[in-house]
């Protein structure tokens, strides 16, 4: 079993693990190889739900707040910033802590009148 630990550097934002540190990064962590196996993928579908929700942005007739791809997208994006924080060092923890997106994202609070019956209306 592969247990030994390398040093990674994260950026979300452009979908990357590099193993030397570059000016995008936002998170250093340790991680065996099959963590950063499971990181991969996650950052991956990541990247294939911004692709889509980005193509469902310029549809006229579908509203975005009703349009399931943003949501899938922010629950993609959830998975990422759980298992950074999950595998992540005290101040991997910290920094995504701080930065109040995971229970943000969970709970958007989302209640418009006139939505009640629609199946998008999480």
């Amino acid at each position: 079993m592969d247990t030994d630990k390398k040093r990674y550097y994260i950026s979300v934002s452009h979908h990357l693990i590099q193993d030397a540190p570059y000016e995008s990064a936002e998170f250093e962590v340790l991680m065996t190889e099959a963590e950063k196996t499971k990181l991969m993928d996650k950052l991956e579908d990541l990247n294939r739900e911004d692709e889509y929700t980005f193509k469902r942005a310029f549809i006229p007739y579908k509203s975005a707040d009703h349009d399931d791809a943003p949501q899938e997208f922010n629950d993609k994006l959830i998975d990422v910033y759980a298992f950074l924080h999950d595998i992540g060092d005290e101040k991997t923890k910290r920094t995504i802590e701080g930065m109040k997106i995971l229970g943000k994202m969970r709970h958007t609070d989302y209640d418009h009148e006139g939505y009640e019956d629609s199946p998008l209306n999480k």
